[in-house]
């Protein structure tokens, strides 16, 4: 938050107007929701979470989805991820080596990347295909029946529409991929990577390695009511309602 607030535009100028001098807050000028401001506002001055010193304004929508896979333990070497979605959605570069991935558009999927799909899963391959509840049926609609089933699904879900699973990958348009569910039932954090806390305007959502855009304290979906706690089997950050 220190150098967010010493270098980004965006929250230098909103900051400020919160009665900040430092990153935390001045006493008794609190700002609007603890200082947490709404996501929307700041995607729409994208050019102001750009660092002083310059970088890209580029939205990544897959950032952190192989993390997160991880984290949920759906990778292995040699596994193929496809991950659902139009001609303007940019594949993961996060994901590990030995994975690899295709981005197909289930509505209008190339009879050569369904054929390809249907040799890997012929040769015993992993396949993995991640996307939302109408994205996976009609992507496996459109696999041949012997071999549709064979494709492991993994439900992604928004902040404002995480279930109980049993299992998923926890998502945002603008941040990308914060977290997964695990054995446990519990939405757990990617905490090396996605940091929390709950304000009064809902969760707050810092991106920790992501340098240009900067994302800091920022509240997806309008604001998501909820609590981050430790998990009390496995001790890190989970999202609970």
């Amino acid at each position: 938050m220190r150098s967010a607030f010493a270098t980004v535009p965006f929250y230098r100028e909103r900051w400020a107007l919160d009665g900040r001098t430092d990153p935390v807050l001045v006493p008794g000028r609190t700002g609007t929701d603890a200082g947490a401001a709404p996501l929307a506002e700041a995607v729409h001055k994208i050019v102001d979470l750009v660092p002083l010193a310059g970088g890209a304004h580029r939205i990544e929508p897959n950032r952190g989805l192989g993390p997160v896979l991880r984290k949920a333990r759906f990778l292995e070497q040699g596994a193929l991820v496809v991950v659902l979605g139009d001609e303007a959605v940019r594949p993961p570069s996060d994901l590990p080596r030995g994975v690899r991935c295709c981005v197909v558009d289930p509505d209008t999927p190339a009879s050569g990347v369904v054929a390809e799909l249907a040799a890997a899963l012929r040769r015993g391959q992993r396949v993995l295909a991640v996307g939302d509840d109408k994205q996976l049926a009609v992507f496996a609609a459109a696999l041949p029946e012997d071999r549709a089933y064979r494709v492991e699904s993994v439900p992604r879900r928004e902040l404002d529409t995480r279930d109980t699973g049993p299992y998923g990958v926890l998502h945002d348009p603008a941040l990308g991929y914060l977290g997964a569910l695990e054995s446990c039932g519990r939405w757990h954090l990617d905490w090396p990577r996605v940091y929390a806390r709950s304000t009064s305007g809902g969760l707050a959502f810092t991106l920790l390695r992501q340098d240009s855009p900067r994302f800091v304290d920022v509240l997806p979906a309008g604001g998501v009511r909820g609590e981050i706690a430790p998990c009390p089997r496995h001790g890190t950050p989970v999202v609970l309602r």
